[in-house]
């Protein structure tokens, strides 16, 4: 029933001529909803003279294919990008009769001029958390292209800063946020909260959670626990050499060139919390010489002796190989990896791989590659190796696997080294999850540029355990 509504709700807000935003939570089936979506408009006869265009990331090409082709057989969908070997083409115009649909990436879009010429009659943005950067090229050009109906697709339409918002409510609703610059004033002035601007938005913006059991009654019990670990002596060593460092550019008085010196260092640290070869670029990757490492390995034997399957995460694609060694010894099988790499007709095959039952028993995720759209629901566990340290943006993740189509209890395990900056930051992401379920979710960034001298030295400040 939800997604009816859901269907109903982009098909009424369209036809009276406004963008609309299907921000469901993830794995709520916001694809089925608008594949229903443009079927109607293929019946209705408005997808005869253009196809619909709809811009996805790299990994979702494959998975609207086949989503359409199974939930509407009769909606003919062909792909706009090399990896296709029959690629559509902007200039194929009087259109072909087998193509009432065409699906890009955000990349090839913003490269190919010629869609700017075209006007089509709908426009779909699946992940449309990708044209958040307001100033970006890519952000422009997809904000440029003309369509009668444009529906945006997001389960987190606001992931760092309400200016996001501004940039999807630009391309639905042009004008009706105002300019950036008049946007950004209105918002400094919510002194009490976003009620203001919810009233303004709430007519085009659709969000229902999957955490309410009457809308998903069945949907199996998520829990997340905490993995914490200790550094080793090694570890201890080069991360208290780089805070250190960090110390002496603290006293920095411009927050922005405070704030460009402290990054480099936040991900050093980072680094040395998931194993020295990382930080030191060798290929030592002895488990003993990293806490989280031996963490890993003891989480991953209770998993394989229980014969669950896992999905692990990881920003560094750096280390991807080197979980996989790890791993492979833990489970006594090879698994699998996906990352900004991975041609992008390998991803479907992964994916249809680690979804079967006698399938590889984990998968490692770099998390910007993979940490949307995908469905993994083979997986009963969930293992952030290293945090991103943005809520919005680790759920999406931890949603591979818990989403429709899960039947078993998903846990979600973090590892955390304990006294270090993990730890620390992990205690305000839980302080601040009120703020993100409030219309804001901002990474640490954010944080970091308003934070004076002497709340970073305690934020960094300690020994690590």
């Amino acid at each position: 029933p939800y997604q009816k509504e859901g269907f109903s709700f982009l098909y009424r807000i369209t036809e009276r001529g406004f963008g609309a935003c299907l921000a469901d939570d993830m794995g709520l089936g916001k694809t089925l909803q608008a594949i229903a979506w443009l079927d109607v408009l293929r019946r209705k006869g408005r997808l005869e003279n253009l196809p619909a265009l709809i811009v996805v990331p790299a990994s979702l090409l494959s998975n609207w294919k086949e989503e359409a082709q199974r939930f509407a057989p009769e909606l003919m969908l062909r792909i706009m990008h090399p990896s296709s070997p029959d690629p559509w083409q902007p200039e194929n115009t009087p259109r072909r009769k087998d193509c009432h649909a065409v699906i890009t990436t955000y990349g090839m879009a913003a490269r190919t001029s010629a869609l700017a010429d075209l006007h089509f009659p709908a426009i779909i943005l699946d992940e449309a958390q990708a044209i958040k950067n307001a100033g970006s090229a890519r952000s422009r050009a997809i904000r440029s292209l003309h369509g009668e109906r444009r529906i945006a697709l997001s389960g987190t339409p606001v992931e760092n800063n309400l200016n996001e918002l501004w940039s999807l409510m630009e391309f639905l609703n042009p004008g009706l946020l105002g300019s950036r610059k008049s946007f950004e004033s209105f918002t400094r002035s919510l002194e009490h909260g976003y009620a203001p601007l919810r009233r303004l938005v709430r007519p085009f913006i659709l969000r229902r959670m999957k955490t309410d059991p009457a809308l998903v009654p069945d949907l199996p019990d998520k829990t997340e626990i905490p993995a914490y670990c200790s550094l080793t002596p090694e570890q201890a060593a080069l991360y208290q050499t780089q805070i250190d460092m960090l110390h002496a550019v603290l006293d920095e008085p411009d927050p922005a060139a405070r704030l460009m010196l402290i990054l480099p260092i936040l991900a050093r640290l980072k680094q040395i919390c998931n194993h020295p070869a990382q930080f030191q670029g060798t290929d030592d990757y002895a488990p003993e010489r990293s806490g989280k490492f031996r963490r890993l390995q003891e989480l991953c034997a209770s998993i394989a002796a229980r014969q669950e399957k896992t999905i692990l995460f990881t920003q560094f694609r750096s280390i991807i190989p080197h979980l996989h060694d790890l791993l492979s010894g833990v489970f006594g099988r090879s698994g699998l990896t996906l990352h900004g790499g991975t041609p992008i007709p390998e991803r479907q095959n992964i994916v249809t791989a680690f979804q079967k039952e006698s399938g590889p028993p984990f998968c490692i995720l770099s998390l910007k590659a993979a940490g949307t759209g995908l469905t993994l629901t083979q997986a009963s566990h969930v293992i952030h190796v290293d945090r991103w340290w943005n809520p919005a943006v680790e759920n999406q993740a931890t949603d591979r696997a818990y989403r429709i189509g899960q039947h078993r209890n998903v846990l979600v395990h973090r590892l955390i080294c304990r006294g270090t900056i993990e730890d620390r930051i992990d205690a305000m992401l839980k302080n601040k999850s009120r703020m993100a379920d409030d219309l804001f979710s901002g990474g640490p960034e954010q944080w970091l540029l308003k934070m004076s001298a002497e709340e970073l030295n305690d934020l960094f400040s300690g020994s690590p355990c």
